[in-house]
């Protein structure tokens, strides 16, 4: 069997992160979106709500499932038998650090093949962090994320500031 691990922190997932996990369901038998916790990020949303948000966006994907680790992501690889990282690619700046990440995890498991998967045209510009800064000022947020991850990011950031951006004058 043809197992893959998508990790990310997924804060929230976006529908370039969707992109990627729809093309690489196609191209193995199981796909794990792992939510990798990253010490050094400090997340708007905590695990549980990330992976409850991707579990939302994969389900009529039979063949996708979600978990999450606080430790290397090549570990978590190991001791699930998956043989394939998946990274997403939206730029060339993307992909120096994504080369140097696959090489980094090639030294720790050597048995672990790294693929990348380029985004979308129109998909490149979808990040987490824009995703935010988007609620944060109220703006339309259906072209980047499902309407669940919008929900919460309007809960979150109050609705009052989604309220104010569609009464502004233009």
């Amino acid at each position: 069997m043809r197992i893959a691990i998508y990790a990310g922190t997924f804060d929230p997932v976006t529908f370039g992160h969707l992109s990627v996990i729809k093309r690489a369901a196609g191209l193995f038998d199981a796909v794990v979106v792992l939510v990798a916790v990253n010490p050094c990020k400090q997340p708007m949303f905590d695990v549980h709500d990330r992976l409850l948000m991707i579990r939302e966006s994969v389900s009529a994907w039979t063949n996708v499932g979600c978990a999450s680790t606080e430790g290397l992501v090549v570990d978590f690889a190991r001791a699930h038998h998956a043989r394939f990282l998946v990274r997403g690619v939206r730029t060339c700046t993307d992909a120096e650090a994504e080369i140097a990440l696959a090489h980094a995890n090639h030294e720790l498991a050597p048995e672990i093949e790294t693929v990348f998967v380029p985004a979308e045209p129109g998909l490149s510009e979808a990040s987490s962090s824009r995703l935010k800064e988007l609620a944060s000022q109220g703006a339309d947020l259906t072209p980047w994320c499902p309407p669940q991850v919008a929900k919460r990011l309007q809960q979150r950031f109050g609705r009052a500031a989604f309220e104010e951006a569609a009464h502004a004058p233009l």
